[in-house]
This record gives structure tokens, C-alpha cells and sequence, in this order.
């Protein structure tokens, strides 16, 4: 099979070879996001966009009430049954059934199927891989079992799969953009209300380019976890002055220092971070609306300053890249991305330099940490889709 053929050709052979033909292929997308990390469960606001690298499922029905699956990225199979959905030895196919049992929970009707799974998506890299893989799978059963789910209906599924079955507390951005996400646009989301809207990015001067630290996150790791946990204990401490505060959308900065500074030095760093954030955000929003990426990147710098030094949620090989490109004016804007400890950097960077400083800052970052650094140029593209085969 030529290698070259594009992914949802690749993966309708693929699928034909081990089941036959499939009844429908879905393309989910990974996601980047501007600004406004770790501000999603915090039910603030955050700005993502679906991009052009994404996860494919080709899937059609079985009549003995089987699942069988196989990830043609990893070459590996699962084969179980619809009547007992269970965490099973591997780790991939937790995405796929966690999101079976929340449409059984929820009493929708599905019967045996296979599926096939690839995608191009890095994996391990701050891009969402696993919300695209949820999103795909229940869109794909959606459409294979005629469920009459609408999307935000989706995007809760494909969040509860991720809490209660794979065990990370996650917030509804990275599946909200995965399925909402808009070619050339990027989503105000207000993750309280589900309320969003698009912004214009424009990228005729400029272009998004991720630096792959090569350090993997494990996000259901303990550290994600607990970054909620401190906020939620900062959020009881400033609701015996001020009750009305439900979570740290509903707090302002006089609220936090007031109330936590006295207190655990951790809590009150979690707690400034995440409310200076959430108004960092509605700033950079204006500055879209004005087409000024150079107002809108010394945001998205402060932004990794603070997730660096008050969330702690960054690494060396990070910080390393972010410094790299912190000087120079044809970056306006770097931070890294994602639930943190390794993943990419995002950075806005004008176009007719990409190939000089990606030279510049891979010879450097091997300079420093002896690693290769990979390079993605990503474009904003559309969300969930069914692909015509």
C-alpha cells in the first residue's frame, strides 16, 4: 500500500482488508489553542482552533454484538463485547470505549461493529489526539447507528468518556474545538455556557508553528489532577468572604490576593495565574478583532511566564524554546501548549522567515538538550466531518 495515498484512502484499505467495506469514515481534528490554558475547568474562557492534522475511523456494523478495533498506527488489535465495556490492558482503545459506555449510560441502542483507526495527529504532543479519537468515535456511531445526537450532545459525550472512564478530569475544550473548529477561524469559548463565537485569525503575514519538545505527557498523570484540586481549595477559601464565587470565572484579582495570600503560597500562585488568565484572554480577543498579532503575542508570552512560573506546569525543554524565539520581532507570540510538562510550543511567526529560524532554533535546541526537535506548520481547519467515500 503506497504510503503516499492520502489518510482516509489509506484507511478505507486498511479497514476493507480486515472487515470489509466500511459503512462511513469520520475525520476529528487535533487542536491548538491561542491563549487560555488550563482556564477550561475553571469555567473560563479559552480560544482554540481545529487544525489541518487529524484522526480518521473507518467503522461499520458486526451482528454478533462484538467490538473489534485495530490501530493501523500501531499495528495492534482489541477485540471485546458491547455487553461488558472494561478498562482493558491497553491503553488505546480507552478512548473508543469509554465513549460506548457513556452512549450505553445515556440509553442509546448500538449493536457490534469495527472500526479502524489512523491518523496524523502527534501523539504525546499537546495537540488533543485523544479528544480527536473520542470525537471521531462517536460521531462515527453516531452516524453508523442513526443516534440523532446533535454536536455539543457529542462533545459532553466525548468529555464524560475521558473523566469517568479514562480517569482524567478534563475540561470540554479540547473536544468542543475538535468538532466545532471552523477553516481559518478560531473559537471564543465560554466553557460555563457552551456560549462561543469565531474569531478572525488572520494568516496572510503569519503562521502557527508548534516546536515538539519531544517530552511526553502523560495528562491522566497525578499532576493535572491536583492543578484542579488547588483551585478548587482556592475557590472554598474565597467563598467564605464572597459566596457568590463559584469558580474562578467569578473571582478578580483584589478577590484572590485578599483572600490567599495569607494562606498556602501554592494555592494563591494556582489561583493568580488562572484569574489573570481568564482577563488575558478577553484582552487578546480584541486584539484579533483589531488584526494586531503583535499585541495579541506579547499575551501569549505573559501566558507562559505565568504557566511557567505560578501553575508550574512547564518544563526546561520548554521554557528553552520559548526564550529561544522571545526576542526576536518576527515572533510576536510563543507559549507552550496543552496540560503542560512536555508537549509543543505554539508560535506565531511570520512566513517568509519560517524556514531560516526553524534551522536556527532546532541547531540550538540540540545544542542544549542533545535531542532532534521536530517541527509542525499547522493550519486552521475544519472540526468533525464525515468523509465522502
Amino acid at each position: 500500500m503506497e504510503n503516499n495515498l492520502p489518510i482516509s484512502s489509506r484507511i478505507r484499505e486498511i479497514y476493507q482488508q480486515r472487515f470489509g467495506t466500511p459503512a462511513c469514515i469520520v475525520r476529528s481534528p487535533g487542536r491548538i489553542n491561542l491563549i487560555g490554558e488550563h482556564t477550561d475547568y475553571n469555567m473560563g474562557f479559552v480560544l482554540p482552533a481545529a487544525i489541518d492534522k487529524a484522526i480518521y475511523v473507518a467503522i461499520g456494523k458486526r451482528d454478533d454484538g462484538r467490538i473489534h478495533l485495530y490501530a493501523a498506527d500501531l499495528d495492534r488489535t482489541y477485540e471485546g463485547s458491547l455487553s461488558d465495556v472494561h478498562v482493558s490492558g491497553q491503553h488505546w482503545p480507552v478512548y473508543i470505549l469509554g465513549v460506548v459506555q457513556q452512549l450505553q449510560k445515556a440509553g442509546h441502542k448500538l449493536a457490534g461493529f469495527s472500526a479502524a483507526i489512523l491518523g496524523d495527529v502527534p501523539l504525546g504532543a499537546g495537540l488533543s489526539s485523544s479528544a480527536a479519537l473520542e470525537c471521531a468515535t462517536v460521531f462515527a456511531l453516531n452516524e453508523l447507528f442513526q443516534l440523532g445526537l446533535e454536536k455539543r450532545n457529542m462533545v459532553q459525550l466525548a468529555q464524560k468518556a475521558e473523566n469517568e472512564f479514562v480517569g482524567l478530569q478534563c475540561g470540554i475544550m479540547d473536544p468542543f474545538a475538535s468538532v466545532f473548529g471552523k477553516k481559518g477561524q478560531v473559537i471564543r469559548l465560554d466553557c460555563r455556557s457552551l456560549e462561543y463565537a469565531y474569531m478572525p485569525f488572520s494568516t496572510e503575514t503569519y503562521k502557527i508553528v508548534l516546536f515538539d519538545t519531544g517530552v511526553k505527557h502523560s495528562l491522566a498523570s497525578s499532576e493535572y489532577n491536583l492543578r484542579r484540586q488547588e483551585c478548587e481549595e482556592g475557590i472554598r477559601t474565597i467563598q467564605k468572604a464572597y459566596p457568590q464565587v463559584r469558580s474562578l470565572r467569578d473571582a478578580d484579582i483584589s478577590m484572590v490576593n485578599e483572600c490567599l495570600q495569607a494562606g498556602d503560597p501554592v494555592v494563591y500562585k494556582r489561583c493568580k495565574y488562572v484569574v489573570e488568565e481568564i482577563s488575558r484572554l478577553q484582552e487578546a480577543c480584541d486584539d484579533l478583532v483589531n488584526n494586531d498579532l503583535v499585541a495579541f503575542g506579547k499575551k501569549m508570552f505573559a501566558t507562559h511566564d505565568g504557566l511557567s512560573q505560578l501553575y508550574q506546569v512547564s518544563c526546561p525543554e520548554a521554557d528553552a524554546l520559548v526564550d529561544m524565539v522571545r526576542n526576536r520581532p518576527e515572533v510576536p507570540g510563543a507559549r507552550m501548549m496543552g496540560g503542560g510538562f512536555g508537549g509543543c510550543t505554539i508560535n506565531i511567526v511570520q512566513q517568509d522567515v519560517i524556514p531560516g529560524l526553524v534551522a536556527i532554533v532546532e541547531k540550538d535546541y540540540k545544542e542544549k538538550f542533545g535531542k532532534e526537535l521536530k517541527t509542525y506548520i499547522v493550519n486552521i481547519d475544519e472540526g468533525t466531518t464525515l468523509v465522502n467515500i
